[in-house]
């Protein structure tokens, strides 16, 4: 891949983030207040995650669960039904408003707007060759496998679709993820596969 490609996303992302975190501010902080004043604990998650050639950062996510909810239950896994999630949570989930402060990710260069989603170490401890493939670029909040079925696919399925991305990656590709994007916000159902038994939604 060209170093004019790498470039000009990044150009791409710099502007975006900032103009997406300007744009939302207000709804970034009423967020904050609505998770404060429900539940205890830190309104924004600080997650180790891998990115680009398996360094880790620490990736940011509105909290929609109990304080420490990974320590409990089904650990990091996540089901419909989780009585761990919070009544905001809820709302905050199913519209995938939890992500937004990876905007602040991207603009810091850990992560891209389009990209393979950023999974944790014990999951890319798992990996083949082939599947840490998916590290040779930045994680996106958005990417191919999220616009190709959620979490409807296997997590096989998601790599898979995650390499593909990487070797056949451009603008234009990102540019149709992006329009693909907003369709699949408004389809909540994809969030969640409880009936798959592999690595499914992280907390």
């Amino acid at each position: 891949m060209s170093s004019g490609y790498d470039s000009t996303k990044r150009a791409i992302d710099l502007v975006l983030s900032f103009a997406g975190l300007v744009v939302t501010a207000p709804l970034l902080a009423g967020l904050a207040v609505a998770i404060r004043l429900e539940t205890q604990g830190p309104v924004i998650l600080r997650q180790a995650r891998v990115g680009r050639n398996g360094r880790d950062f620490p990736m940011f996510k509105f909290r929609t669960m109990v304080d420490k909810a990974h320590t409990m239950g089904a650990g990091w896994l996540v089901a419909e039904s989780d009585p761990r999630i919070t009544r905001v949570g809820v709302f905050i989930r199913r519209w995938s408003l939890d992500e937004l402060p990876q905007l602040a990710n991207v603009f810091l260069g850990d992560m891209s707007i389009v990209g393979p989603r950023p999974t944790l170490r014990y999951q890319v401890d798992q990996y083949t060759a082939f599947q840490r493939r998916r590290l040779e670029v930045r994680p996106g909040i958005t990417g191919w496998a999220q616009v190709s079925g959620r979490n409807e696919l296997t997590w096989q399925e998601r790599i898979e679709l995650d390499v593909w991305y990487v070797d056949h990656r451009s603008l234009i590709l990102d540019a149709r993820i992006l329009l693909r994007t907003v369709p699949v916000l408004f389809r909540p159902s994809k969030i969640y596969n409880e009936a798959r038994a592999d690595w499914g939604e992280a907390v």
